[in-house]
């Protein structure tokens, strides 16, 4: 392998990926323009367990970071977000990228599929991410959810308007990431029987069931009653489509459709999606919650789709990084001049009062 060259400080790098999984921090890794070195200077915190790629995509300077082997949920998130802001200050953008279970309700306009992509937006009384596990029970089976988890920092939340807006007047630029992320990396859309591949796995294997309906585990979903399926019309396109909205965060695996139902209609949210991460990381980290849907949260087992998903997450990544400006990241860094802050508050005092 040739040797990389390390830039001259840690502080170059200001935006840190952070993969739920394997296969999400190998995308991660495909998209880098250039790999780096670890730069000059680095020296990591005594705590900091983590394994980093460092690099660079179009301007911007890039570390990436996975949760470890077999760690799942939010308090693995967290210390691997901590761990990383104590070796790293600098970073004050993130992308947390992962898959997730998809909350479909076709007839209320959520139309969700496998392979589509879910962003975390504020919508309603979250800021993008709920924790839905930390609630308090009351009378009657109600529960309360407590806690506030916080926003994604207000320069990312400006992209994704930028984003939506590109998107309501053009195509969405993702299928076009997908075809270059192939013809970059071919070994992605090769198939075989063990390994279906990053590609569109088919609307034959996409089929959404009523909460009624307990899938017997091993038995493939083929074998299934027709009237136990959601019917939906085929799209037109094999492109995913992109969700923005609440992401329920929490330490449940949850694969029963009738428990998926009950904690998204005892929330009172419009919930899109299910994960298990973003939870630990809101309120410390400042970063935007990215997953590709590999199922529907019930119990049937499909795994055809979290490669699919890898590449269409990689793939709205990208868009955000390219519409992610490093002078809008500088100038929202810069500390403020406190004679600015001093005449500001003045301005907004009463007279006479002192206050």
């Amino acid at each position: 392998m040739a040797s990389l060259n390390a830039l001259d400080s840690p502080d170059s790098y200001t935006i840190a990926w952070i993969a739920a999984l394997s296969i999400k921090r190998a995308a991660a890794e495909a998209m880098l323009d250039e790999r780096h070195a670890a730069p000059t200077g680095f020296t990591r915190h005594q705590t900091d367990a983590n394994v980093y790629t460092w690099g660079r995509v179009g301007e911007h300077n890039i570390v990436i970071a996975a949760l470890a082997s077999g760690d799942y949920g939010t308090t693995s998130a967290a210390t691997t977000a901590s761990s990383l802001l104590a070796s790293l200050p600098s970073i004050r953008v993130g992308l947390l990228v992962g898959i997730g279970g998809g909350i479909a309700r076709p007839d209320e306009g959520h139309d969700i599929r496998l392979g589509d992509i879910v962003v975390s937006q504020p919508s309603g009384t979250t800021g993008g991410v709920c924790q839905y596990d930390l609630i308090k029970a009351k009378s009657s089976d109600k529960r309360e959810r407590k806690g506030f988890l916080g926003r994604p920092p207000t320069v990312l939340l400006n992209t994704l308007t930028s984003i939506q807006a590109y998107h309501e007047q053009k195509d969405s630029d993702v299928p076009c990431f997908l075809r270059m992320m192939l013809e970059k990396n071919p070994k992605i859309g090769k198939r075989s029987k063990q390994n279906p591949g990053y590609t569109y796995q088919g609307f034959d294997n996409d089929r959404l069931f009523k909460a009624s309906c307990n899938h017997i585990p091993g038995l493939d979903c083929q074998g299934y009653d027709t009237a136990d399926e959601i019917q939906r019309d085929s799209r037109d396109t094999t492109d995913p489509d992109i969700y923005y909205g609440t992401i329920a965060s929490g330490n449940t695996l949850v694969k029963d459709a009738a428990t998926r139902d009950r904690i998204a209609t005892d929330l009172g949210e419009d919930y899109i999606c299910f994960e298990m991460e973003a939870a630990g990381l809101m309120n410390h980290f400042p970063c935007l919650v990215i997953r590709g849907i590999c199922d529907y949260a019930d119990s049937y087992k499909n795994d055809r789709c979290v490669q699919q998903t890898t590449v269409a997450t990689k793939a709205i990544t990208d868009s955000v990084r390219s519409e992610l400006r490093t002078d809008k990241i500088r100038r929202w860094l810069c500390p403020p001049d406190s004679s600015t802050n001093a005449n500001h508050a003045r301005m907004l005092r009463y007279k006479r009062t002192g206050v």
